[in-house]
């Protein structure tokens, strides 16, 4: 019967990998298993922990159930997205710890269950959006995933977001919401979450913006929304909400905005005072500029420093007004951005009072040389240092340099993709100018037009047939896409670092377009004659001097004191106990890696399963990701009531548990309490102690400690007792 049992387990293993084999060729002898669009109708059989990632994307997949991914243990992505997927079973994912991808977008999921991520404690990436789902249910779903970086979710039948939805999340780098159809969203919904580095919403529905934005004020860096409607806002953006603030971009895309919608939206908008930037991409202004320019002045300085507004869609630009009135507002703007825009032009009077603009990017607009003329009249643009005209309808570049010799520190020009044509002999530049760029503009030929001060010339894609121009200052010259048959000499430009020449007729080089010094009268260093050599003995050199620090440190253990004294020196700055609400475990586990079998399965299941249970921290599930692991210490430290030892012969070995018993004195045996609970969970020999562990030496020696015991029945009184010492 052994033999036949054997037999029958043997038989079904080797079929289950020859229907994995048939069902999915590529996942025969790989990590990587992909079986994207293969028409498969369900999770192929024979998975096995050798599997990292597996891809069962454009499928035809209805359902995941418990025994599917039961032995892909090592499982890190799992992509699931474009199939029918409607059900999912409890367990499904119960055995993917590893697990850090999880993608099930564009599926026909009808609810969101928080079982299933349930075990999912090393989850950092979730896609849900496109599926049938109308809400995230009363509670969070996501409240076991603290290692989660960013999540999508919404369709369009999302239409309610809930208090509570998102407890559990305090950091996302990403968060991304369809909320085409979102028509009701709880106030203070999105508060739980700390902080987002960048938000994307969809969002049809202007009545609820306003509410969102103002939850989001403390917590997101980047907020970009979608197809809103604006609306026109009278309630205060920052009502009942104190500084500082934590959002400082704005961007709006495929937005619609009236003349009254965007005024008001000035008004508001500036009470935000750590907002520094705001982006408009593919939006449609209905209105010609008349704004309510006594409200925006009345309402008091803008903070915002950046300006980006890419293929604005006005119907009648020829129309819109001057914004006369509006001078005050852009004092201190750094950077403006109004690209693919049908600008014409900007009214002397306004562009007077751009007095701190830096960057002034205008390509791919409607600028003429008359109009020109206006935009950059004396006196404006005080301080501009960067002009990109590319891509309009300039000509006459004597003009042009006429007109940007009025700008006193303009560094840095580019007015290519124009159609000049021909090129003056003579022209009047900026004295500043260090970087032009002509390319794609016509020219057939070089003159001294070009300013001898600059630093970059780039001439690409144009007629030319010989470059002779004599620049002292260049370092860099680009001739790509000409009519080149020689080399630019070598004594014009004794400067030269960086040359392109590709794409020329260039058949030959002679000895002239390489002329220098002669050798006689070059004097060379050793550095110069011998660099390779140099350069290599002073690699080994330093290598040999960082090896022996290595060693030094590594046998004196002195990265590990530096360390200590850092933390120990930011431990004594901080207040002796964290406030009450600030208590957010019962106990703070230090253990071993080699003793979490027992801490994790045995130790967390008695105790967090217990009535009433008790919350443990746990490094491997509780610590910030992307956070210094001696901060993580020292804060889950601070959070708990009791720092509770789990002491075996590995503990004394382990780096980072002589961390946390050290940090654990700093904070809390200092204060001379019993906050420090010690559980021997196998006998140590004092002499296996290193002698680093001296504050562990004198724990033991005047605390009562907890042993672990083999038998069943003292084992009970163990937890008891451990419980109590956790209560007390």
């Amino acid at each position: 019967w052994r033999v036949l049992a054997i037999y029958m387990f043997v038989a079904v293993s080797l079929s289950e990998q020859q229907a994995l084999k048939q069902a999915c060729p590529s996942c025969d002898a790989s990590p990587l298993c992909n079986c994207s669009s293969m028409g498969v109708d369900f999770i192929p059989l024979g998975l096995t922990a050798k599997i990292t990632e597996l891809n069962l994307a454009h499928n035809r997949i209805k359902c995941i159930q418990s025994q599917d991914l039961q032995q892909a243990v090592n499982l890190r992505a799992l992509l699931l997205q474009s199939n029918k997927i409607s059900s999912i079973d409890e367990d499904s994912f119960q055995s993917l710890a590893k697990l850090e991808l999880l993608d099930l977008s564009n599926n026909s999921l009808a609810h969101v269950s928080p079982v299933w991520f349930g075990h999912l404690f090393s989850l950092q990436h979730l896609h849900l959006q496109g599926n049938s789902y109308r809400d995230l249910g009363e509670s969070s779903p996501f409240s076991s995933l603290r290692n989660l970086s960013s999540l999508h979710l919404g369709n369009p039948q999302f239409s309610v977001i809930r208090q509570g939805n998102f407890e559990g999340i305090e950091l996302l780098h990403k968060l991304w919401i369809d909320g085409s159809n979102l028509s009701q969203y709880e106030q203070g919904s999105l508060k739980s979450i700390r902080k987002i580095n960048h938000m994307i919403i969809n969002l049809r529905n202007s009545n609820i913006f306003s509410e969102i934005l103002r939850d989001l004020l403390h917590s997101v860096t980047w907020l970009e929304v979608t197809e809103i409607k604006l609306p026109v806002e009278k309630k205060s953006l920052v009502q009942n909400s104190t500084r500082p603030f934590r959002i400082q971009k704005l961007t709006f895309k495929e937005a619609f905005f009236t003349d009254q919608t965007l005024s008001r939206a000035i008004v508001l908008l500036k009470a935000v005072t750590s907002l520094k930037e705001l982006e408009a991409v593919d939006c449609v202004l209905e209105g010609q500029g008349d704004w309510n320019t006594d409200e925006i002045k009345r309402s008091g300085q803008s903070f915002v420093e950046t300006v980006t507004i890419i293929n604005a869609i006005i119907q009648n630009f020829h129309l819109f007004l001057d914004l006369a009135g509006m001078e005050s507002q852009i004092n201190n703007l750094k950077r403006l951005t109004i690209a693919s825009s049908n600008v014409f032009m900007v009214p002397c009077k306004l562009a007077s009072h751009f007095s701190s603009l830096l960057y002034l990017d205008f390509h791919d607009n409607l600028l003429t040389n008359k109009r020109l003329n206006e935009t950059i009249c004396e006196g404006s643009w005080h301080s501009l240092q960067t002009l990109n005209l590319s891509q309009n309808s300039l000509k006459f570049l004597e003009q042009i340099a006429n007109y940007t010799s009025r700008l006193p520190k303009l560094n840095n020009l580019d007015i290519s993709q124009n159609n000049f044509g021909e090129i003056p002999d003579v022209c009047e530049w900026p004295k500043t100018l260090k970087y032009l760029n002509l390319s794609s503009t016509r020219i057939p030929r070089v003159t001294t037009c070009i300013p001898r001060t600059l630093e970059v010339l780039d001439v690409s894609a144009n007629n030319l047939k010989e470059f002779g121009l004599q620049l002292p200052f260049l370092k860099e010259l680009y001739l790509t896409r000409n009519h080149l048959k020689a080399l630019p000499g070598a004594t014009p430009i004794p400067n030269l670092v960086a040359l392109s020449v590709r794409r020329n007729k260039l058949n030959s080089f002679s000895k002239e377009e390489f002329e220098g010094a002669q050798v006689g009268a070059v004097h060379l260093s050793v550095m110069e004659c011998h660099r390779s050599l140099v350069v290599s003995m002073i690699c080994v050199l330093v290598f040999l001097v960082i090896l022996l620090l290595v060693a030094v440190g590594y046998k004196y253990h002195v990265v590990w004191y530096m360390r200590m004294t850092w933390a120990w020196l930011r431990a004594k700055r901080k207040p002796k106990r964290a406030p009450p609400k600030d208590v957010c475990y019962d106990a703070f586990v230090s253990y071993s890696e080699n003793d979490s079998e027992w801490v994790e399965n045995t130790m967390v299941r008695q105790l967090e399963q217990a009535c009433p249970p008790f919350r443990l921290c746990l490094h491997k599930r509780d610590f910030v990701p992307g956070k210094w692991i001696v901060d993580n210490i020292i804060d889950s430290i601070e959070k708990s009531r009791k720092t509770l030892f789990v002491l075996s012969e590995h503990f004394v070995r382990s780096e980072w548990c002589k961390y946390e018993l050290d940090f654990s004195h700093f904070r809390l045996f200092d204060e001379n309490n019993d906050a420090a609970i010690l559980v021997l969970l196998e006998p140590i020999q004092s002499k296996a102690i290193p002698k680093r562990f001296c504050k562990l030496r004198k724990i033991m020696n005047t605390k009562t400690y907890l042993e672990w015991p083999a038998g069943e029945e003292q084992q009970q009184v163990f937890w008891e007792n451990l419980k109590a010492a956790l209560k007390s």
